[in-house]
């Protein structure tokens, strides 16, 4: 019977990481559908490009509370079986990528995929889970690496590696146990592998650079000079 609550506690999960908070923010507030805009996420990122800053703040603090709420039903309803508080925010993470409620049909119909969004905020929110105060590091390091690269892929993987580092290191001082840093590695490789086609940009020196960074700053200034020459 504890086997199949356990179970239940991860689908569940999945579905309420499943959850289109990006699509319907924006579909509410411009009538756009996200999947149309850039690069087709249904994430905070997308959502900003689509409907403008507040839009795209409101999408990845849902977001956040994706994995967050996984992680905290799952030691809610099973308090002594710690690998489920680890797994439902990773089965968070798979619904937010990979969403049941947004399938992808090919011109006869069949469902050849299901769409999301990269998992950035559900992975930040998953790690808050498991240690509320691991927020107050990551969040500070994401926003960190997003305002000096300017590459939006690399802080969602980068917010993973910060998850990875920080509980290794609690676990190593008996903090915590140290099946929590399988999740951070868990969140990486679905973080990995849903950024596939930015890991492909990333190589061939095309990935999209905000301009709203230092590496964006100071690219728009050597291109200025480069003009003015």
């Amino acid at each position: 019977m504890q086997t199949v609550i356990d179970l239940g506690v991860i689908f569940l999960a999945y579905v309420f990481g499943s959850i289109p908070f990006g699509l319907l923010i924006v579909k509410l507030k411009t009538g756009k559908d996200i999947r149309e805009v850039e690069s087709g996420r249904t994430g905070g990122t997308n959502a900003m490009r689509a409907a403008g800053f507040w839009a795209g703040f409101a999408t990845a603090m849902l977001d956040i509370l994706k994995g967050f709420g996984a992680a905290w039903f799952a030691s809610f309803i099973t308090p002594e079986h710690h690998w489920v508080h680890v797994v439902a925010p990773l089965a968070a993470i798979l619904g937010h990528n990979h969403s049941i409620f947004l399938p992808e049909r090919n011109a006869s119909g069949k469902i050849i995929a299901f769409r999301g969004g990269a998992g950035g905020a559900p992975s930040v929110g998953g790690a808050m889970g498991l240690w509320p105060a691991s927020i107050l590091i990551i969040l500070p390091l994401g926003m960190l690496t997003f305002f000096t690269l300017g590459i939006a892929s690399i802080t969602t993987m980068a917010v993973a590696l910060f998850a990875i580092i920080i509980f290794a290191i609690r676990a190593s001082q008996g903090l915590m146990p140290w099946i929590d840093v399988w999740y951070g590695i868990g969140a990486e490789i679905l973080l990995i592998w849903a950024l596939r086609p930015n890991l492909k940009k990333l190589f061939e020196g095309n990935e999209r650079i905000v301009k709203y960074s230092l590496n964006g700053w100071l690219r728009a200034r050597h291109e200025g000079k480069e003009a003015g020459k």
